[in-house]
């Protein structure tokens, strides 16, 4: 029975009969173990750490970034919703000056049809100033490439090289953008030939 014994011996009998410690005992060293000391472990811990806070802090700011640039869009869309619904009605305050134009200045009922198509444009003009869009002023301003289209040039003496000297077709801005530059012609540089 003094086999059985031997053969399976009480292993915490062996272990002090043979002086040996177990693997993880305080003195194991970690460098022989090959483990990481607890400060490089730290040290790896505190680096991903970091990382993760500027992943965040990048993610949070290109979210902040995409919500100002949705809630501008939106904005814009709004204000510029109806450009397209304003450029065609250009056309019919142009049609209104050139009917008063047209008309026979000795045809019957002439100041009563005037009257009437005049009122109908000042309508129309406050109507379209009301949702933000108005005329581009053109009466003794300089040429502006930004809001007048420069037709033709002419000869004038009353007027410096480079100032509008007519207006040919009206130009209008909605709220801060130009929706149609102003047609206009331009004084010409004089030429000094005597």
């Amino acid at each position: 029975m003094t086999e059985d014994t031997e053969i399976f011996p009480d292993s915490t009998a062996h272990g002090a009969e043979s002086g040996a410690a177990p693997a993880d005992a305080v003195g194991t060293s970690e460098v022989e173990s090959g483990a990481p000391s607890h400060a490089d472990q730290i040290v790896a811990l505190n680096d991903e750490i970091a990382s993760l806070k500027d992943r965040l802090l990048r993610a949070a700011a290109e979210t902040e970034n995409v919500r100002r640039r949705l809630e501008r869009e939106k904005t814009d869309a709004s204000t510029y919703a109806m450009t397209g619904f304003a450029r065609d009605l250009l056309g019919v305050a142009d049609n209104l000056r050139r009917a008063v134009a047209a008309l026979p200045a000795d045809a019957p009922g002439f100041e009563a049809v005037k009257t009437g198509i005049e009122a109908t444009e000042r309508e129309l003009t406050t109507v379209l100033s009301r949702h933000g869009i108005a005329r581009v002023v053109t009466d003794g301003a300089k040429l502006d490439p930004n809001r007048h289209q420069a037709m033709l040039e002419v000869e004038s003496e009353h007027h410096e090289p480079g100032a509008i000297v007519a207006e040919l077709q009206a130009g209008y801005t909605i709220k801060d953008r130009l929706l149609r530059p102003a047609m206009v012609s331009v004084a010409k540089g004089r030429s000094d030939a005597a």
